[in-house]
């Protein structure tokens, strides 16, 4: 598998990075099979520098806040009227908390059912399971202020066999999302209180908390994203380095890991 930051600000897009978005490919049955998770505001117009955005594979949405949704209906748009309007595409698959189809048309403002035409919406929560291609995908809820999920993706792995990453979405350290994590190759984990030390409850971990659930599920490699763009990320991962006890990277447009 191979996994590539397409946007990764937290709260807006920022200057030098759209919002969430993540691409996730691995070769298998001689083609590129590609999971985009989350589609954030902003996203859609980097996502092209790398796959044709109408025709991946599926679409796993972790919730509804716009900085990891919103570009659902970007894609609604694209699908509909872009180049690849006329290839009578099927419906793409897109997972989510339940009620996020609703979300598609809301940001649209338009109220028209057409906005949800491209998509074949499944609602996702804890310990529900999908398979896309050669992506085993298995949900836990997150906690966040509105319904959340966290995603364990295995698939094929460079060194053969099977490898595991595990995105958090935004979530305060919990017991599910823990489990999920348990042992795998990379944890993509959300750091949206940065190095603040005191957070209030079920919104966002800080870089300790992320350097934490790392070390506690046993994360091969930790990867923070999710930091505003006015902060500085010097603190958050010193705070999760020490927490981790190694090195953790930060997510940053373009940067590419190969599980």
């Amino acid at each position: 598998m191979r996994l590539t930051v397409v946007g990764c600000a937290g709260s807006t897009a920022g200057p030098d990075s759209p919002a969430s978005c993540y691409l996730l490919e691995a070769d298998d049955a001689g083609r590129t099979w590609r999971i985009v998770l989350d589609l954030g505001s902003g996203a859609v117009g980097p996502l092209q520098r790398y796959c044709d955005p109408a025709t991946v594979d599926a679409v796993v949405v972790s919730h509804g806040h716009p900085d990891h949704c919103a570009d659902l209906a970007a894609l609604s748009v694209l699908r509909r009227y872009g180049p690849t309007k006329e290839l009578d595409l099927s419906p793409l698959p897109l997972y989510g908390p339940a009620g996020l189809d609703r979300r598609i048309v809301q940001i649209a403002g338009s109220e028209d059912e057409h906005d949800l035409d491209p998509f074949a919406f499944t609602p996702v929560g804890d310990g529900d399971r999908a398979q896309v291609g050669p992506f085993a995908l298995e949900f836990a809820r997150a906690w966040h202020p509105v319904p959340a999920v966290a995603v364990r993706v295995t698939g094929p792995s460079a060194r053969g066999g099977d490898s595991t990453l595990v995105f958090t979405g935004d979530t305060d350290r919990c017991d599910e999302v823990l489990e999920l994590a348990r042992d795998c190759d990379l944890l993509l984990a959300e750091a949206g209180w940065a190095h603040s030390r005191v957070n209030p409850e079920g919104v966002h971990m800080n870089g300790t908390q992320a350097g934490t659930l790392a070390r506690d599920a046993g994360a091969g490699e930790l990867v923070v994203t999710h930091v505003a763009s006015w902060v500085d990320p010097k603190g958050t991962l010193e705070l999760a380095a020490v927490a981790y006890g190694a090195p953790v990277a930060l997510a940053a447009p373009g940067e590419t890991y190969v599980l």
